[in-house]
């Protein structure tokens, strides 16, 4: 992969965590308050459902139990932890938490992918938790057990799955919209009957909400995710995490631009280091994409939905049949 086009994947790759950077500001300002299976079900299950719809590929074979397992790790536990920590916690001390996922990425990359930590990722990965810590610990308030219990699981099973999601890669022919199809509808398929078990019916929405939710299914959800798997099958899983610290910048700027909140020398200082952790992080060099070894370049791709990336034909998986445009037009 050329330089130029690496920096392209990685600005693309980078739009997930900057996009998930806004959730927190979304879920404590626009939904309903103390419902995140239902939250997360919302987030989930309609996104994985309209990518499936659009890529129109079901798993075949091992790739049933693989999207299970990646859709738990990466949605089923990951959503309702992280919406329970959002709900628990300041958004301060949940994004510290969260951005020890770079080094549970690299202890799990040694153990699953056989890669020996290089000590300048390990140096990426303290710095940029350092600097997340600068930047918003200040805000951390009263310590939550449940809380920060919830934040380091939603993070171990996010770090799981990025590495186990990098490990077995993607069928030949199947692109990265049906992989996230696959996760994101297990994943919701998972949450549903919890959600329901321990909240009960949905709430009622008013238009706020409605309009949270519907941004967070779609951009923050199946754009973000779609892009972020994308990243994944060209970058490092270390490289790829390293860029986590986007998300509790992002939601340091939001808290600054939307919320009010005031930003001091330390916080401005904590965010340099960990943007420039996170820079470092990307300039490790990174193999040829497996998957164009016989072609040599990405021809005969479409679309993905709304994100303008391409992704191979669905050719390695089954085809569904495209649903009758007549169907649901009531």
């Amino acid at each position: 992969m050329s330089a130029h086009r690496r920096a392209a994947v990685v600005a693309l790759t980078a739009l997930a965590p900057v996009s998930w950077g806004t959730t927190y500001v979304v879920t404590t300002e626009f939904l309903p308050p103390e419902r995140p299976l239902f939250t997360a079900l919302v987030r989930a299950l309609p996104a994985g459902l309209l990518l499936l719809a659009a890529a129109r590929v079901l798993p075949r074979g091992a790739w049933w139990w693989k999207a299970t397992v990646l859709g738990a790790l990466n949605i089923g536990a990951f959503f309702p932890l992280l919406f329970l920590s959002a709900y628990r916690l300041p958004g301060g001390l949940a994004a510290v938490v969260g951005s020890m996922g770079p080094l549970l990425v690299l202890g799990l990359s040694a153990l699953l992918l056989g890669r020996r930590p290089a000590l300048r990722d390990v140096l990426a990965g303290a710095v940029a938790a350092l600097g997340v810590s600068m930047v918003v610990l200040k805000a951390a308030g009263t310590l939550d057990t449940l809380g920060v219990a919830a934040a380091f699981a939603s993070t171990a099973s996010m770090s799981a799955g990025t590495v186990l999601t990098q490990k077995w890669g993607r069928p030949e022919g199947v692109g990265p919209l049906a992989l996230t199809g696959w996760q994101l509808t297990a994943g919701g398929l998972l949450i549903a009957p919890l959600a329901f078990l321990v909240e009960g019916a949905p709430p009622a929405l008013d238009a706020g909400a409605a309009g949270g939710y519907a941004y967070l299914a779609l951009v923050n959800t199946a754009v973000a995710y779609c892009l972020w798997f994308r990243g994944i099958g060209r970058l490092t899983a270390t490289q790829a995490t390293l860029l986590g610290p986007l998300s509790p910048l992002t939601a340091a700027v939001l808290g600054w631009a939307v919320l009010g909140e005031s930003l001091t020398a330390l916080q401005l200082a904590g965010a340099a280091l960990a943007f420039g952790a996170t820079v470092a992080g990307q300039l490790t060099s990174v193999p040829a994409r497996r998957r164009d070894r016989a072609r040599g370049r990405d021809a005969d791709t479409v679309p993905c939905p709304r994100s303008g990336i391409l992704e191979a034909p669905p050719s390695g998986g089954t085809r569904v049949a495209p649903a009758d445009p007549r169907g649901d037009a009531r």
